[in-house]
């Protein structure tokens, strides 16, 4: 295997991040301590509520230019900056005959997309924590791909298990 494909795993690359403490187990204090309104972490306390994440689940229909790798990049920029989200890295990939598939890694989490342009689908995943505003990301998607037919589901990643943890 050459350098580059190690690079392409992301082995051998200098990430900052510590080593996952496995000595530890997830317990109810644990858990208990993210529900600390005081505490400092990427959490999000609306609502009521606390969970992780906002995790949307975003089908694109009767679009247009869901072929196209730089589009669906520059698609990805616009809601990292929109949404006040941190963009690490994207990689995208396009398919013969058709289609696109890709990931831009935030900081907050990630954005994905798995493309069948034949139909005009796009089927989007936006995950943000934090301050991110994720539902942003929907304005984008109908500009971009020049259409008004964006489906959302929500999700709150997160909260059930915080919220049984919470309450045991």
């Amino acid at each position: 295997m050459t350098d580059a494909n190690l690079f392409q795993l992301g082995i051998g690359l200098e990430t900052g991040a510590q080593e996952e403490d496995t000595t530890r187990s997830t317990t109810a204090a644990t858990i208990e301590a993210v529900a600390d309104a005081e505490r400092e972490d990427h959490f999000i306390r609306r609502d009521g509520k606390i969970f992780a994440g906002t995790h949307l689940i975003l089908e694109v229909t009767k679009g247009t230019g869901l072929d196209c790798e730089t589009r669906i990049q520059d698609a990805f920029r616009k809601i990292v900056e929109v949404c006040g989200a941190t963009l690490l890295h994207i990689h995208t990939h396009k398919f013969s005959p058709q289609g696109v598939s890709g990931v831009a890694v935030l900081a907050e989490s990630h954005i994905s997309v798995h493309t069948w342009p034949e139909i005009g689908y796009g089927a989007f995943d936006v995950f943000m924590c934090g301050d991110a505003e994720p539902w942003k990301a929907v304005d984008v998607l109908k500009e971009a791909f020049e259409t008004d037919q964006v489906d959302v589901r929500e999700l709150l990643r997160g909260e059930e298990l915080v919220a049984k943890e919470v309450a045991a």
